[in-house]
């Protein structure tokens, strides 16, 4: 199939459903090879299945697509070098890995739970971290042997993990991480081939169903700003070839607006050149709040 990917070999965590059923369908049209991971899990992270990633992978064969489903677990190191296994089996090689995989544990603060925690970010932090280092020791081999590699690391942080969000502070936590981990997966390993970028999209999918109900509603007419396959087009723009130059960022998108964030950067500051007494301290930090643009709010605030 022709089209922007025709020939990328693509990884997709957690595509089942949601946003990475919609990013495996737009990778497949663009001619991409597709391994369409997902364990078909419920939102919290139970049961397990083969089918839900054998359904995208028929949908896909069934439009003249190539793809094969993977049933593995991302948090799990020999599961998520697996993942990696196999589109480097089946169709012999690995060009992007789109690490979409993620569970949810809304909870307020004060009765969120270590266990909570720790589930939310093994899957997240911890399944990043897996499936990106397997497949960046396939790419670095590449390098070494000297086969050119134009690799894609695009991994899925979150207007949570960038403002924060009432109720979800292990997710947003784990989000916030995975925003810096690009930051660091993109100044480390460009000497590669490898690009690394991040998402932050908002679309109507299981996790947002049930943290935004309303916002989240399907429109009677007209343009359905909340439908997940509004995000896949820049997703695959960011698997292809032509993105090449671009790494390091983080992409809020949402319905048919792409926006690059301005990342971290340093504020107004007051140097005394000197020692500081705790008395002084109050009144430089009230001209530097004055002086520093407003923040966006933590949602839900």
């Amino acid at each position: 199939m022709a089209g922007v990917c025709a020939g990328r070999i693509v990884v997709i965590t957690g595509a089942g459903r949601g946003l990475g059923r919609s990013y495996a369908l737009a990778f497949a049209r663009e001619g991409a090879k597709v391994v369409v991971n997902d364990l078909g899990t419920s939102l919290a992270g139970a049961g397990r299945d083969t089918a839900t990633a054998q359904a995208v992978v028929d949908e896909i064969r069934s439009a003249g697509g190539e793809a094969v489903a993977n049933g593995d677990d991302v948090s799990e190191w020999d599961g998520a070098g697996r993942i990696i296994a196999t589109a480097i089996e089946h169709f012999g090689g690995l060009d992007v890995v789109v690490n979409n995989a993620g569970v949810v544990r809304d909870r307020m603060f004060v009765s969120a739970t270590v266990e909570e925690w720790d589930a939310t970010m093994k899957v997240h932090l911890r399944g990043h971290f897996c499936v990106a280092r397997h497949a960046v020791d396939y790419w670095r081999a590449c390098a070494k042997q000297g086969k050119p590699v134009d690799a894609r690391i695009i991994n899925t942080s979150s207007g949570a993990g960038l403002n924060g969000s009432m109720a979800q502070s292990a997710y947003s936590a784990a989000k916030g991480g995975i925003a810096t981990l690009t930051l660091v997966q993109a100044a480390e390993l460009g000497r590669y081939g490898i690009t690394a970028n991040a998402l932050a999209p908002a679309a109507r999918t299981r996790m947002t169903e049930q943290a935004f109900a309303e916002k989240m509603k399907r429109p009677d007419s007209g343009f359905d700003v909340q439908d997940p396959d509004n995000i896949a087009p820049a997703v695959v723009w960011l698997g292809s070839a032509e993105s090449r130059e671009v790494t390091g960022c983080v992409f809020e998108l949402e319905g048919g607006k792409i926006m690059i964030d301005r990342g971290w950067s340093d504020g107004p500051a007051i140097d005394k050149q000197a020692r500081w007494q705790p008395a002084e301290v109050g009144a430089a930090v009230r001209k530097l709040l004055a002086e520093r643009p407003a923040p966006k709010k933590v949602y839900g605030t």
